[in-house]
């Protein structure tokens, strides 16, 4: 095979895994928002509601949520690892959702682990202070801002001194 075409070929795979990852990120962060939204605060509030009434534990039922979304990253990592084909792209993307989701929701912000301080950026204080609006009720009606990365602009807007 010709050196120009091993490159194209080389710089083609490469785009198609960093699109699939990327796509995979995506699809967990929307997928994530809808479950959230219409399962979890929905028929699946008798677990997820041990996240919203603390119990001091350090474990919550609501921990089986990302055990799941863990499970199906790591079946598609292996599915596709033989081949790289796109199950293991999508599943390298969905990880990293679950490991960005464990730094941001689980450290940071719910502070499971007292690692990280309280945010100083612009963008991490605006999902903090949606994640306090989702979290005023301890309800399963009513809540507001399911996504850990898409959430409404208002809680980006800078109060005035």
């Amino acid at each position: 095979m010709p050196k120009q075409n091993l490159t194209t070929l080389v710089v083609t795979l490469m785009i198609e895994a960093i699109g699939l990852t990327i796509l995979g990120f995506g699809l967990m962060e929307l997928s994530g928002w809808a479950i959230h939204k219409y399962l979890m605060h929905g028929p699946l509030w008798m677990i997820h509601k041990t996240h919203h009434k603390h119990s001091g534990s350090f474990f919550e039922l609501n921990d089986l949520f990302s055990l799941l979304f863990g499970s199906i990253a790591v079946l598609l990592i292996f599915l596709g690892v033989e081949e790289l084909d796109y199950r293991f792209w999508l599943g390298i993307g969905i990880s990293l959702y679950g490991m960005l989701y464990f730094l941001l929701h689980d450290i940071l912000i719910h502070r499971r682990i007292k690692w990280m301080n309280r945010p100083k950026s612009h963008f991490l204080q605006g999902i903090l202070k949606a994640h306090q609006a989702h979290h005023y009720s301890d309800k399963r009606d009513g809540a507001v801002s399911f996504g850990l990365f898409l959430v409404p602009k208002k809680y980006f807007k800078k109060k005035d001194r």
